[in-house]
């Protein structure tokens, strides 16, 4: 990859792959609210590493013309917890969805949170698994009837992102809308900004397994309250939330989990002689 020297227009950190999202899919809004926070930031396509995991939004790497890697199911905080804290100079972000997020990856989630590395998790959150055809996901409401598998419902309470992550003790918290590209992308920028560990839930309809999805756009809107430091007063403000609010709800303080990499050893001997049984 070649070094830049210049700052880029959103458009030159899309890839030459066309996505294959259905049409109407929030993805593509979120996509283009990534792009844009990029070129926002004046990052060059070298500084950033898009890590995901598995689902329609765990495509997002593809798309971008930034260094990545498609991780296992619900494996991607962890991988890009690794990476940055051996690449503490690159711009890390993390790309999935409420399925392979907070299902397969939940105990990854709250974990992350917990460490509080320098990275940005973004995730599209469409209440179902789009990928495999419609089934149930944590954050869908108990009473949707998801098929054949679901019929009733599934009589869970939903899983609350934003609850566990300030529980967990993620530093930067908000929620945004793919209908609103531009305050998306500002969001993504504070968030990559604000040190520690930032999860942004991104409300994003999957037209096809829940056409009904399409009205959030009438729905969204901005929080009534201005973010805080407190996590007290957060999660007063989190009681009162309507599933549907908008912006940053949370800014902590607390400083970054940033580990020194242990210097390398000289050579495979030094090694061995860790090893060594000493003779009796």
């Amino acid at each position: 990859m070649d070094v830049e020297t210049t700052q880029l227009a959103p458009k030159q950190y899309k890839s030459g792959l066309k996505p294959v999202w259905c049409p109407g899919c929030g993805d593509f809004g979120v996509l283009s609210s990534i792009t844009r926070a990029l070129s926002v930031l004046g990052l060059r396509r070298e500084e950033v590493a898009v890590i995901s995991g598995i689902g329609c939004s765990s495509r997002i790497p593809a798309y971008l013309d930034v260094y990545g890697f498609h991780a296992v199911h619900g494996r991607a905080l962890p991988l890009a917890t690794g990476l940055k804290i051996a690449r503490p100079d690159l711009t890390v972000l993390v790309a999935g969805g409420d399925g392979d997020g907070f299902s397969i990856g939940g105990n990854h989630f709250m974990h992350a949170c917990r460490r509080n590395t320098d990275l940005t998790y973004i995730v599209m959150d469409n209440q179902v698994y789009g990928m495999t055809k419609g089934q149930a996901s944590p954050t869908t409401d108990p009473d949707w009837e998801a098929g054949k598998l679901t019929p009733g419902g599934t009589g869970i309470n939903p899983f609350q992102p934003l609850v566990i992550a300030l529980a967990s003790g993620a530093n930067f918290i908000a929620r945004c809308s793919s209908s609103d590209p531009n305050g998306t992308a500002q969001t993504i920028v504070e968030a990559i900004q604000h040190p520690g560990f930032s999860f942004v839930q991104i409300l994003s309809p999957c037209v096809t397994f829940r056409p009904e999805q399409r009205q959030w756009k009438n729905l969204v809107h901005p929080a009534p309250v201005e973010p805080t430091d407190d996590p007290a007063r957060a999660a007063r403000r989190l009681l009162t939330d309507d599933a549907y609010f908008t912006g940053v709800l949370y800014l902590g303080q607390r400083a970054p989990n940033e580990p020194v990499p242990k210097q390398s050893r000289d050579g495979i001997a030094a090694l061995e002689e860790e090893f060594k049984v000493a003779s009796t």
